[in-house]
């Protein structure tokens, strides 16, 4: 073990504590409001919400698992992993940030089609992650975490405290762990980001907005995923 390791050990720790604090008062009206308009909404139209978005990801992970360059931190330290995630974190932002910008630009239609485009953007960047520390995201097993890393990213106080437990015990628990609940996971994910997505579709602030908003959801993708291999990886103190 070295300082590095000791040093993203207590990083994590410090990530975990962020995680299990209670958000700032506009999300939690904003989580709010959605939950409300989510009631008026017929059961019809979420079981078509839920199976689009379902049959959605699904697609984006099997051509994630096409396009992804197996073992890609194969010899790597942790430090060097984790400058390779950052590496690619950089890129991916830009090009969410450009997407969004472009659709943003382009009003409702346009803004619409963001939703799948950014999803595809996401799930391909947790690809290379899981790739980068180790993991071979064409196993199911791994396919289950990276969208748990997902849902840990994009989800209320409540869904993201139980997410951050299935991650710590992932490898001792994970044969339980053998289906996504999909209304639940479409329904965390459409609340967090639905408000920012109103916004993108405005015309004259839609493309600064769907920038600035797909670049931070990278980045708060990017920050997830890292610590959640670290979890992985370390999870004992490191011993100098």
């Amino acid at each position: 073990m070295n300082e590095y390791e000791l040093k993203v050990y207590e990083d994590v720790l410090e990530w975990k504590r962020k995680l299990k604090k209670r958000s700032g008062f506009l999300a939690r009206a904003s989580k709010k409001a959605q939950t409300k308009v989510n009631q008026m909404i017929p059961e019809k139209v979420h079981q078509i919400l839920t199976e689009s978005i379902k049959n959605m990801v699904k697609a984006t992970l099997a051509g994630s698992n096409i396009t992804t360059k197996k073992q890609q931190g194969a010899g790597l330290t942790l430090a060097e992993k984790d400058g390779l995630l950052q590496k690619r974190l950089a890129g991916f932002r830009k090009t969410a940030a450009v997407e969004g910008a472009g659709t943003g630009a382009g009003g409702i239609l346009l803004g619409m089609a963001d939703f799948p485009l950014l999803l595809s953007i996401k799930m391909k960047f947790l690809f290379d992650g899981a790739s980068i520390y180790g993991y071979d995201p064409s196993k199911y097993e791994e396919r289950l975490f990276i969208l748990s890393v997902f849902q840990l990213a994009f989800s209320s106080d409540e869904k993201r405290k139980e997410t951050l437990e299935r991650i710590e015990s992932w490898e001792e628990k994970k044969a339980q762990f053998v289906e996504v609940n999909w209304q639940e996971f479409q329904q965390e994910y459409r609340d967090y980001i639905d408000l920012v997505k109103m916004l993108q579709m405005i015309p004259g602030i839609g493309a600064v907005v769907g920038a600035y908003a797909n670049y931070n959801l990278l980045d708060q993708l990017g920050e997830t995923a890292m610590n959640a291999y670290r979890l992985r990886i370390l999870k004992t103190p490191p011993q100098m």
